[in-house]
């Protein structure tokens, strides 16, 4: 072992020389105890009780010792050498005034020997065990020389080899464990430089990063999932479930999903897509101030890929879902869909409608002619197609349609007024099948034209499966926050399935043999280009025996105009 200077003495090895410190003081007292017993119980040791001064000196001095490496923790070396001089000139004093190796004192010199075979070099301890053979010897030789009984030189010469042995084995086994120390302390430092290097590109990153455990407990996040999420994360500490905040239940419902498929069938970079619309729930949830991005979009288009942490030992569950916000992209592709549909339906309008109007024409004329009733019903079902083919065109046009940017806010409730009673004459609805429940101060940016056209077909389809009974269907607008309104349409019909939800806006998809599955494609793509978002969600409503059961609705979420 190698010798050490002060810059690079270690605190293992203050700790070590403190208790070091604290034997010496026990056996000290040790020491005084025997030498008090031995005055009362043996009257040839008087020699003993003459030096009894000297040891208590020598506890004071093993005092001194200890707070000095508690609170000068300067030149280790200096205070070592100097505490193991001090030790063996006391113990050498004891075990010559006691009678030399027939006391048996001889084994006190392991502790001094033992000391320094831990805190210094090889060629040091062994230098103090050479002294301290040469003392055991020469008190021997003194004893052979004036001829006392029971003089044994060969049992001081036993007690000098089995020290050398015992000192270069300790000294030994304490290099290998300080060698462990560097090895374990190199890795630490390892770590601790990589675990800050993986904190800064976690924070970096823009994609978010959370942490949960097998039953959603989010235990982790970076700030950019605290900026998509609008919560905050407290590391390697869970205060709450994905399941307690109703605005993260589709990123629960995709992680469990998930956890269940993997459990049956184990897949690599699976990605699910959802749309959550943080709310004042978390801020509820957490009891503090939001994180909020002055941005945020009023609904986010989540991209979630999901990896467990698979660790030898491991005796919890984690797993870390990646989090890809692509709402951005999908506002670029949004640009770029209706600049397309813009060139589309300029291309529609000139080469579709002018031959259906040609077709219909032909289909008149031929039905004032016509008098069979097969021809009249060919005639009726190229009517009804040209017709169905006309509103197609009619919605794929709708698309190209700008909102306009400059318009001033919109007063809702005299809007949703207006529209009630014009689609109760146009549709011979009765008064009180339809209800709306709004405030007068509740103002929007959205374009009128559009905002009649996406009301208008949702009260359409809820037209199609309400009862029919009064209060059927309900217009309800709710304030979750102060800069966010939710205009919800609902109807007492059954409610859409999860499996039919997951297709609802795509195009040219439909549940009826009557409509073109553009309907409610356009709707929500006319409430994206102005600002605010469409979906179909599932909420927990009083039935009728007051007990709260899941309904759906559709729901327009507005930017509240300022």
């Amino acid at each position: 072992m190698r010798p050490m200077t002060a810059k690079e003495t270690r605190e293992t090895f203050w700790r070590t020389l403190q208790t070091f410190c604290v034997t010496r003081i026990v056996i000290a007292i040790v020491l005084l105890v025997y030498i008090g017993f031995n005055a009362i119980n043996d009257v040839n040791a008087v020699e003993l009780v003459d030096n009894w001064d000297v040891f208590i000196a020598y506890v004071g001095v093993a005092i001194g010792f200890a707070l000095l490496a508690v609170y000068l923790q300067k030149r280790f070396m200096v205070q070592l050498l100097a505490q193991l001089l001090i030790d063996i000139a006391a113990i050498s004093m004891l075990y010559i005034v006691s009678g030399g190796a027939r006391s048996g004192l001889a084994i006190l010199y392991l502790f001094p020997l033992a000391g320094a075979a831990i805190l210094a070099p090889l060629v040091l301890a062994l230098f103090f065990v050479s002294i301290v053979t040469l003392i055991l010897l020469a008190e021997s030789g003194y004893q052979v020389l004036h001829s006392i009984v029971d003089a044994s030189p060969s049992r001081a010469g036993l007690y000098g080899a089995a020290f050398f042995a015992a000192i270069y084995v300790i000294n030994r086994l304490a290099a290998k464990l300080i060698k462990q120390e560097d090895l374990a302390a190199r890795r630490g430092r390892d770590l601790q430089v990589q675990e800050a290097i993986n904190r800064l590109v976690i924070a970096a990153m823009d994609d978010g990063i959370l942490v949960v455990g097998r039953d959603g407990e989010v235990f982790a996040g970076n700030p950019a999932v605290e900026r998509m999420l609008g919560l905050s994360v407290a590391y390697e500490k869970a205060h709450y479930r994905l399941t307690d905040i109703p605005s993260l239940m589709p990123i629960a419902d995709a992680f469990f999903n998930w956890a269940k498929d993997s459990a049956e069938t184990p897949s690599e970079d699976a990605s699910i897509f959802v749309m959550i619309k943080p709310g004042d729930d978390i801020a509820a949830m957490q009891g503090h101030s939001v994180v909020r991005d002055g941005r945020r979009e009023l609904v986010a288009h989540l991209k979630l890929r999901f990896a467990n942490v698979q660790t030898a030992g491991l005796t919890e569950d984690r797993t870390v879902i990646f989090l890809q916000d692509v709402t951005e992209i999908e506002n670029q592709a949004q640009q770029l869909k209706l600049a397309s549909m813009g060139r589309l339906t300029a291309s529609i309008a000139h080469e579709v409608r002018n031959p259906l109007s040609a077709i219909s024409h032909a289909a008149s004329l031929l039905k004032e002619d016509i008098v069979e009733p097969t021809q009249s019903r060919l005639l009726k079902i190229v009517g009804d197609n040209v017709v169905r083919l006309n509103r197609m065109i009619e919605d794929i046009l709708k698309l190209s349609r700008k909102a306009h940017t400059h318009h001033e806010p919109l007063s809702l409730a005299p809007f949703l007024v207006e529209l009630m009673n014009e689609f109760r004459e146009g549709h011979a609805v009765a008064p009180g099948m339809i209800t709306l429940s709004i405030r007068d101060e509740h103002q929007v940016r959205f374009d009128p034209l559009h905002l009649r056209e996406v009301v208008v077909n949702l009260l359409s389809n809820a037209l199609r499966y309400a009862s029919g009974r009064d209060g059927s269907i309900r217009i309800l607008a709710l304030s979750p926050k102060v800069s966010r309104l939710e205009l919800h349409v609902q109807d007492d019909g059954p409610a859409i399935t999860p499996e039919v939800r997951s297709h609802l806006f795509e195009p040219f998809y439909t549940t009826s043999s009557k409509g073109t599955g553009l309907g409610l494609y356009v709707a929500r793509e006319l409430c994206l280009n102005n600002g605010a978002m469409l979906d179909y969600e599932y909420r927990m409503d009083m039935s009728s025996d007051g007990q709260d059961e899941p309904s759906g609705r559709f729901v327009i979420t507005f930017a509240v105009s300022n």
